[in-house]
């Protein structure tokens, strides 16, 4: 590439990386809904090989789409803003329990000076509020409410989300063949394996990965219902969503789940010995079924690089950074890895062609 082609190449990417910045507030249901396109494309593409016409399979896909978020509003949610109340309320008898078991404990073991955490204050500001605040769903939609402008805005996006993504699903394949003829004639091919590497590994994490959250969180929350945990429903729903990063949401089911635990049971063995089987049985499934079948070993991106690149996305953009996280990190992995076969066969890499790396000694 030559100096003229590489500039232009900088000047694009910095041009289109201030674009992102100034059209962030705007992008959040553009970029959902092509989530929702690219994931839907594989089952439309199914349903087109049983002889059904593109438009019939993207309008089955989305009634699919529509039951499951029916059933959730009218099944999941109800139950759990009854555990998120449940919650709110218990928050003053953990305050109870920190004041006192927990900190004495904590100051006879390392002899601690009386009231070193003023735990009086907290609660008395937590309880006052408690007494204000009887209804948090009346409260938040009192908020989202004060401004006309601002609720119509969030409603338009979120009725927007439908809009791109069905017509973004129904002309999946026509954009991509368009695309595809743009490219330069010379290096179609560099460019169609570097894009098919970058869709294995982020078809593989976005579709695979999801789907083990949902089966984690299915089989986390039903345990932990069945054992008879009252948070059951929200905490198995937590620690499904923890689990886009690998062993994050067993550490953060099993946390939250055992905190849960010692509040309702007491110290009976039992009930705790049943949420670490439930824990424990999930984490098997997941090892030896559920990644293995849904994932597979094309993910190629380590937690470590997921938390980065989620952190990073939103403090560079926000909400928009989120969703652009996971492809741009699952792209620059791709690239780096061609920089890397490319750094092994170079001469910089290369044993030198002596055979020793030691200077001679001049005569």
């Amino acid at each position: 590439m030559i100096d003229s082609q590489r500039w232009i190449w900088i000047a694009a990417g910095v041009l289109l990386c201030g674009l992102l910045y100034l059209l962030a507030p705007i992008l959040s249901p553009f970029l959902i809904g092509v989530l929702l396109a690219y994931m839907g494309d594989p089952l439309v593409d199914r349903l087109e090989r049983h002889k059904l016409s593109r438009t019939w399979g993207v309008v089955v896909v989305f009634a699919l789409i529509t039951l499951i978020l029916v059933i959730m509003l009218l099944v999941l949610l109800p139950m759990l803003g009854k555990q998120l109340v449940h919650l709110y309320e218990m928050i003053p008898q953990v305050l109870d329990w920190l004041q006192t078991q927990a900190l004495p404990w904590i100051q006879l073991q390392f002899g601690l000076n009386d009231g070193f955490w003023h735990f009086d204050q907290l609660k008395s500001a937590f309880s006052g509020q408690m007494g204000k605040t009887t209804d948090i769903v009346g409260s938040l939609l009192s908020t989202a409410t004060a401004s006309g402008l601002a609720l119509l805005a969030w409603v338009a996006n979120l009725l927007l989300i439908p809009v791109v993504s069905f017509y973004l699903m129904r002309d999946w394949d026509l954009m991509l063949s368009r695309l595809r003829s743009l490219l330069p004639r010379g290096r179609e091919g560099l460019v169609v394996q570097l894009f098919g590497e970058c869709h294995e590994v982020l078809g593989a994490f976005l579709r695979g990965q999801l789907l083990v959250m949902l089966a984690l969180g299915v089989m986390y929350a039903t345990g932990l219902m069945v054992i008879g945990l009252e948070l059951g429903l929200l905490i198995g729903v937590l620690a499904g969503l923890a689990s886009i990063v690998p062993y994050l949401g067993v550490v953060v089911g099993v946390g939250a789940a055992m905190t849960a635990g010692l509040f309702q049971f007491g110290l009976d063995p039992y009930p705790l010995l049943g949420i670490a089987a439930v824990f424990v049985v999930g984490q098997m499934l997941e090892g030896m079924l559920l990644t293995p079948l849904l994932v597979g070993d094309r993910i190629g991106l380590h937690p470590v690089a997921v938390i980065f690149a989620i952190m990073a996305g939103g403090q560079l953009f926000g909400f928009t950074g989120i969703l652009l996280a996971l492809p741009v990190a699952a792209v620059i992995m791709v690239l780096v890895r061609h920089l890397h076969d490319f750094y092994k066969l170079s001469a910089l890499y290369g044993e030198p062609v002596d055979g020793s790396d030691e200077p001679s000694n001049p005569a």
